[in-house]
C-alpha cells in the first residue's frame, strides 16, 4: 500500500519512516515536511494512504485533506487530542495523538490495510452473497467474531467504511464494511434499504410517516432513489 508522510518536524517523520519500514505491506513513497511538497507528490503519483500532522505553518493537515478532490485514506498523526472530532467527522481511518507508540501505529496500518482490501474486494465484483440460511450471520467487531441473530437486527447505519448494526441491546455493533456488502450478506430476506445510508428490518418498523420510518425512538429518512420500491415493498 503505497503512503507518504507530512509533518514539519524532522524528529517525527524519522520516526515514521522507522515504523514504516517495519511493516511489509506499507510502500513509502515521500516524506513531506509541508503541505506544498504534499500535492506536488500526490499529483505525481498514486497515493493510497497520507499519514498526516495537523498543526503546521501555512497548510494544516486538516486544510490539505479537505483541498484533496481525490481523497487517499488518511491518518492523523498530531499531538493534539481536541481535533480528534473533526478528524473523524472527515472519515480518517484513525487518528493517532504523539508520542505514538508502534503497536498503536501498526494498529492503524493495519486498520487501513483491510479497509483497502474490502474496497478492491468490491471493486472487482467478488463480493459474495453470505446470506445464512440458520437465521444468523457472525460479524468481527474489534477483536472478536459476534454471532448476530438476523430477527434481532433493527436496522443498518452505513459509515463509509464501517456499518452500525442496531439490534436489542442498547448498544450497536461497529464492524468493518460497507451498507453493500452488507446488504449481499443479507440477501433478500426481511430487510430493505431505504436510503444511501441506511437499511432497515421490515419486522421492526413501527410506523411510516411521510418520507420517514419510525423504529423505536429513531426517525429514518426514505431516499428518494429508493422509496418506490420501499412502497411496493410494504403494500405487498
Amino acid at each position: 500500500m503505497t503512503c507518504i508522510i507530512i509533518d514539519d518536524e524532522p524528529l517525527a517523520l524519522e520516526l515514521l519512516e522507522d515504523f514504516i519500514s517495519k511493516i511489509s505491506f506499507l510502500e513509502l513513497v515521500a516524506s513531506c515536511s509541508n503541505g506544498f511538497e504534499a500535492t506536488a507528490v500526490l499529483q505525481d503519483h498514486k497515493i493510497e494512504l497520507i499519514f498526516t500532522d495537523i498543526e503546521m505553518p501555512d497548510f494544516s493537515g486538516i486544510d490539505i485533506i479537505k483541498s484533496l478532490d481525490h481523497k487517499p485514506m488518511f491518518i492523523f498523526t498530531t499531538a493534539y487530542s481536541h481535533y480528534a472530532v473533526e478528524g473523524f467527522n472527515l472519515s480518517a481511518i484513525d487518528y493517532l495523538v504523539k508520542p505514538i507508540p508502534f503497536h498503536r501505529f501498526l494498529k492503524a496500518a493495519t486498520r487501513a490495510q483491510n479497509t483497502l482490501n474490502l474496497r478492491q474486494e468490491e471493486e472487482s465484483g467478488k463480493v459474495v452473497n453470505e446470506e445464512s440460511t440458520c437465521g444468523f450471520i457472525f460479524v468481527k467487531s474489534e477483536y472478536e467474531n459476534l454471532k448476530v441473530n438476523l430477527e434481532e437486527i433493527k436496522y443498518i447505519e452505513g459509515l463509509k467504511d464501517y456499518v452500525k448494526i442496531y439490534i436489542n441491546a442498547d448498544k450497536p455493533i461497529l464492524t468493518l464494511s460497507t451498507l453493500k456488502k452488507f446488504a449481499n450478506r443479507l440477501g433478500q430476506t426481511n430487510f430493505i434499504r431505504v436510503h444511501k445510508s441506511f437499511i432497515v428490518s421490515l419486522k421492526h418498523i413501527h410506523s411510516v410517516q411521510r418520507n420517514r420510518i419510525i423504529i423505536d425512538e429513531k426517525r429514518i429518512p426514505i431516499g428518494l432513489n429508493y422509496k418506490d420500491e420501499f412502497i411496493k415493498k410494504i403494500e405487498s
